[in-house]
Order: C-alpha cells, then sequence, then structure tokens
C-alpha cells in the first residue's frame, strides 16, 4: 500500500516498504492463528469417531472453550500492550499458541484435548488486539480499514491453508500427527516475526504519562461503554460471527454427513473444496468491505457500518439455498456468494473503532469488540449448533446438523439490525472523541 501523505505526529518517519513488510508480518501471523484455531475442524470427525465424541463436545471445543480464555485473557494483555511494547507482545503469544497446537496432537481424551484447546485459546488472546494497535499507527486513517481488511485476510488463508493441510495429514498420519507437524512452524516464524519487526511509535503522541496511561481499567471501560456507535457495534459484530462460526466450524462434518452420501464430492476434496471456497470467498469479501468502507466513508462514515449490514443482507438468500439445496456444484456456489458478502465487516469494524477512541486505547478498544465477537461468536455459534443438532438428531437423523446450521441465520437478520443502529450513532461520537 502506498502512502503519499506526510506522516503527522510521528517523530521518526518509516517507509512505504518497510510498513508494508510489517503489515504482510502481521498478515502472516493471523495465518498461523487460523490455520491453529481452525484445523480441529477439519479434524473433529476422526477426533469424533477415535475419541467417542458428541456434537456438543465438538462444539465446546471448537467454540467455547477456546473464547472464553480467549477473552477473559485479551482484555489485560490488551490493555498491557496500550502501555507496552506491542512486538513483543505478539511474538511471544505466537510462540505459546503454536506449541499448544502441537500439544492438542498428544491428548488421549476429551479433558486433555480440553486443556489444550484452552493452552491454544490463552496464546491467541495476545495476538490480534496489540496487531491491532500496531496497523493504526503505522497506516494514516484514509487507509487504515484496507490495511485493516488486508490483516484480516490472514483469517480466509489461514482456513484455504489449514482445511486441505489438515485433511491430507489426517489422511497420511492421523489427526494426532497433523496436531504436532502445524503447531511447530509457528514457533520458528515467532523468532524471525521478533528479530524483525519494529515496535511502531503512537500516533498521538508518545508521553507514558498521558490521562489515558493513567485512567483505570473501569475508567476505560466506561469510556467505550458511553460510546453508542461502538456498543451497537460491538453486539452486531458478535451476532455476525455466531453465524459465520456457526457456519464454518461445522461445515466440513456438514458436507461428510449429508453431501459425501450422494456422491457430490469425493472424500479426499472435502478440506481442499472448503479451504479454497472460504480462503477465497472470505478473502475477497474483507479486502472489498475495506475498499469501499474507506472510498465511501471518506464523506460519510455511516459506510463504516452499512458495508457490513449490506453484506449481510445479500448473504442471508445464499447461505440458505447451501444450507438446503441437495445438489452439491449448486449449494457451494451459493456458498461462496453468500460467504464472501458476509466475510466484508471485520476491517471496517476495526478502523472505525479505532477512530473514536485515542491512539492509546486501541489495543484495548480491539479486545473489547473481540470480546462481543468472539464470546457470543466463536463461543456460542459452534455451541448451539452442536447442542440443536444432538437434540434434533433422534428425530431427524443427518438432518439435524443442516437444520442445526441455517437456524443461525436468525442472528445474521439481527446483526444487519444493529450494524443500522450503530450507524446512527457514529457523528455524535466522533465528535466527542
Amino acid at each position: 500500500m502506498e502512502n503519499t501523505e506526510t506522516e503527522k505526529n510521528s517523530i521518526q518517519p518509516v517507509s512505504d516498504l518497510y510498513r508494508n513488510y510489517v503489515l504482510m508480518m502481521l498478515t502472516i501471523v493471523y495465518i498461523f492463528n487460523f490455520i491453529d484455531r481452525q484445523v480441529l475442524v477439519v479434524l473433529q470427525e476422526s477426533i469424533k469417531a477415535d475419541l467417542g465424541l458428541s456434537d456438543t463436545q465438538l462444539g465446546l471445543l471448537s467454540g467455547l472453550s477456546f473464547a472464553l480464555f480467549y477473552v477473559l485473557l485479551g482484555i489485560p494483555i490488551a490493555r498491557l500492550a496500550d502501555r507496552s511494547n506491542r512486538r513483543n507482545i505478539v511474538a511471544i503469544s505466537l510462540t505459546v499458541w503454536s506449541a499448544m497446537t502441537a500439544a492438542c496432537g498428544l491428548a488421549q481424551n476429551f479433558y486433555h484435548l480440553l486443556l489444550a484447546r484452552i493452552g491454544v485459546g490463552v496464546g491467541e488472546a495476545g495476538g490480534s488486539p496489540p496487531a491491532h494497535a500496531m496497523i493504526s499507527d503505522y497506516f494514516p486513517d484514509n487507509k487504515r480499514a484496507t490495511a485493516l481488511s488486508i490483516y484480516s485476510i490472514g483469517i480466509y488463508i489461514g482456513i484455504m491453508i489449514g482445511f486441505p493441510l489438515g485433511s491430507y495429514l489426517d489422511g497420511l498420519y492421523g489427526w494426532r500427527m497433523a496436531f504436532i507437524l502445524i503447531g511447530i512452524p509457528g514457533v520458528i516464524f515467532a523468532i524471525i516475526f521478533f528479530l524483525t519487526v519494529k515496535e511502531p511509535q503512537r500516533r498521538q503522541g508518545v508521553d507514558k504519562t498521558s490521562e489515558v496511561d493513567n485512567t483505570s481499567f473501569k475508567s476505560v471501560f466506561k469510556y467505550l461503554l458511553s460510546k453508542k456507535s461502538f456498543v451497537f457495534l460491538a453486539l452486531a459484530a458478535g451476532c455476525h460471527t455466531f453465524a459465520t462460526y456457526g457456519l464454518g466450524n461445522w461445515l466440513a462434518s456438514f458436507i461428510v454427513r449429508l453431501h459425501l452420501p450422494t456422491g457430490g464430492i469425493e472424500a479426499s476434496n472435502i478440506g481442499i473444496t472448503i479451504g479454497l471456497i472460504l480462503g477465497f470467498a472470505g478473502g475477497a469479501g474483507s479486502f472489498i468491505g475495506g475498499y469501499f468502507a474507506d472510498k465511501l466513508g471518506k464523506a460519510d462514515k455511516t459506510w463504516y457500518f452499512k458495508v457490513s449490514a449490506y453484506g449481510g443482507i445479500i448473504a442471508i438468500p445464499f447461505l440458505l439455498v447451501f444450507y438446503f439445496h441437495s445438489d452439491t456444484v449448486i449449494a457451494l456456489t451459493c456458498l461462496f456468494i453468500g460467504y464472501t458478502a458476509i466475510s466484508t465487516f471485520l476491517g471496517p469494524a476495526i478502523a472505525i473503532t479505532h477512530s473514536i477512541v485515542p491512539a492509546k486505547m486501541r489495543a484495548f478498544s480491539s479486545s473489547v469488540l473481540f470480546l462481543a465477537l468472539n464470546l457470543i461468536g466463536l463461543g456460542f455459534g459452534p455451541l448451539f449448533v452442536g447442542f440443536i443438532s444432538d437434540v434434533l438428531e433422534p428425530s431427524l437423523g443427518v438432518e439435524s446438523l443442516r437444520w442445526a446450521m441455517a437456524s443461525t441465520v436468525f442472528m445474521t437478520c439481527l446483526a444487519v439490525y444493529l450494524f443500522m443502529k450503530a450507524s446512527k450513532y457514529i457523528d455524535e461520537d466522533l465528535k466527542t472523541t
């Protein structure tokens, strides 16, 4: 990304080449984040058969067990990041979650795997909020949503790599060795990241005794809650990701149970098919969301919310066709379109959040946004689907998973309403920042 503007409030100017290098490195860290987070999803049918788990237990492993510790530790780590070296926090976090991913391969029962997944959540808690703050300090306001959307593409590249790689390693070596081989490279990359990435200077001053630094945790949280646009945005993001994680975390099982028996897809192609669809569709949607939010948001900041809302509206009918159409090609085509539309929200959401808080609160504000996003979405989306599937299974059989996943669409409808509600308060909140 080129920057032709003069850096403001910066003591040492940073070259375009280096800022883009840092963005690339942070994006690669995020790729590792989602490979390690989501690899369980493509392995869960093998894990279920080996350990004899229920769908509710699988939903707990892929959702709440990870999300609960992720959000509980995310806020204090983000407060630390607002006061200290964020580069170091990202490097340490990458080391921890990669090591714990490898430890998943040593699990012999549900509780061993649960503890290892909690460890992954603990490590990943220190990943995104410091990274968001670093990007906001490296890039100017009018390029921030695009930069953060490029960073967010790491989610989908991670999925695109993680699904086929996990499926391939599972078939070749088994699910335990798949975890080990996927976890180790992250530890190595953490060293490279630490040695080559520099901590940026904070755009709005570097005074360590500023009011923000000396403000209590309670006061900072109260400050965020006073911004109505942020409150509705956080709730919208949570509802939105409830549906996306309810889809993504059960997608492999959905195809194995409902499309594999019909001959619509071969078992050897499931991992790469899911990875390519979610990777390309999610990456395209993420970039489109950030690009149009920056472009349209120059004159009207409400577009940082409307892009997400309109994306949800477009996604709903296509996702419903995906859930209920029996033809695999038609279903997967609709999934691609729907997933592209539903993936537009994250870059604009982070960017507008950073616009309504002081620079030294950016990591903290990201952690609060991700608290709602991950606790509501990742924590309860997969668990809800697993629970409903178990409840419906006696009467519907294999069809229970279809109806459980489709029921999450109502949360996308609620998210659309909340995004539009948040847009009504952004002008007022920007004036008081």
